[in-house]
């Protein structure tokens, strides 16, 4: 694993000056790395309005860095949209972008300004219609997200085309204004042609629900799904954006609004979560493979590595190109079986790490610390520190 292939000599200076004496785990987040890739997003997409996935981390300090820059907010709870009001967000630039919510919530929410709902449910959009009289609603279609994704949003979310459309016609009817359809491709999506087959599913709905209807939408909401960088390879966010316009372009022949909910590929890289390793031992004489356990686990940042989905790179100072190595299993400090994160997939580290040593989890800024448990086996919430 090459480091300058994720931070410039310069960044990493910047992450390391900084760690040197903090005691473990802890995670770092590099504020200026954040405002790049929402620059080189902008750039990608210069059509489109970003909406901020609040849930990938829901930071005060990354939401005011990105309200210096004019994004807007997807919330997934009343507790995100507090957070993002009390840093003086206009509620004009906040979605409320789950489909599973109380009447109650709808309600709070419309109280506090917001007027754009998702939903997928008949019943969701009656408690909308009810407590968020008029607001603009945009239905959430089924997708396959294939094997493509490392972290796939399939079946719990979005409905069938059909339902799709009863929805919308339904929402017209219930005085609400059917604004648009959304999707969402599946976390860390590394193919992009998934994109077109979900846009043809949406042209579908379009196309049915003026035609038959006489209902024009609006919006197509594109959700997230695009990469951070992790072990594996990934295409540029600008090979992404051509593609995604040349099928936007072959499936509508008339202007429509464009949303996009990024949060992995904004805050992800910008992240380094510091560990130390606790112990390092065999499970018998004769076993070569060595355990690390380290003070972070899959309970305290790392849950993603749940069925070893997502593959953070993990760096040491110890880790250059002479040095031997030997595939490692990784696991945390709980007392917890399940508290392993990499056993199957080959992770070769230095042969000369210590108790002690540091490991530095790459590309860690995003669903880490939101993720973390509160007090498993007593371990406080992984603390992060963001750097201006």
């Amino acid at each position: 694993m090459q480091l300058d292939n994720y931070y410039s000599s310069q960044q990493w200076q910047k992450i390391q000056n900084f760690a040197a004496n903090k005691p473990s785990p802890f995670l770092v987040v590099d504020l200026d790395r954040v405002e790049y890739k929402y620059q080189e997003l902008q750039q990608s997409f210069p059509m489109a309005n970003i909406f901020y996935a609040v849930k990938a981390n829901p930071s005060t300090e990354i939401i005011q860095r990105l309200d210096k820059l004019d994004s807007s907010f997807d919330i997934a709870s009343i507790y995100e949209l507090d957070r993002v009001l009390a840093c003086g967000i206009s509620p004009d630039r906040i979605s409320f972008g789950n489909t599973i919510k109380k009447a109650a919530d709808v309600k709070y929410a419309y109280d506090k300004g917001i007027r754009l709902f998702v939903t997928d449910a008949q019943a969701d959009l009656e408690q909308i219609a009810q407590h968020a009289p008029n607001s603009r609603v945009f239905v959430r279609v089924l997708v396959e997200s294939g094997t493509t994704s490392d972290w796939p949003l399939s079946r719990k979310f979005g409905c069938d085309t059909q339902m799709a459309i009863d929805l919308m016609v339904k929402a017209e009817q219930l005085g609400l204004q059917p604004y648009g359809v959304s999707f969402h491709v599946g976390s860390q999506q590394n193919d992009v042609t998934v994109w077109r087959t979900a846009l043809n599913t949406v042209k579908d709905v379009f196309d049915t629900l003026e035609h038959q209807h006489g209902i024009q939408l609006e919006l197509i909401n594109a959700g997230g799904g695009f990469p951070a960088r992790y072990l594996a390879d990934i295409d540029s966010i600008q090979d992404y954006a051509n593609r995604i316009q040349c099928y936007i372009d072959e499936c509508f022949d008339r202007k429509v609004t464009l949303f996009l909910e990024p949060g992995r590929s904004l805050v992800g890289d910008a992240g380094v979560l510091v560990s130390e390793i606790v112990l390092i031992a065999n499970k018998s004489e004769q076993d070569e493979k060595r355990w690390i356990y380290t003070d972070v686990g899959v309970f305290n940042g790392l849950i993603e590595t749940l069925g070893e989905m997502i593959k953070y790179p993990i760096y040491t100072p110890k880790m250059h190109n002479d040095a031997p190595k030997s595939n490692v299993v990784l696991a945390g400090p709980t007392c917890d079986s399940t508290d392993i994160m990499y056993e199957k997939i080959a992770y070769p580290l230095p042969q000369d790490l210590v108790m002690g040593d540091r490991l530095y989890w790459l590309s860690t800024g995003a669903y880490t610390t939101s993720y973390a448990s509160v007090e498993f086996n007593g371990y406080p919430p992984l603390k992060t520190f963001y750097l201006e």
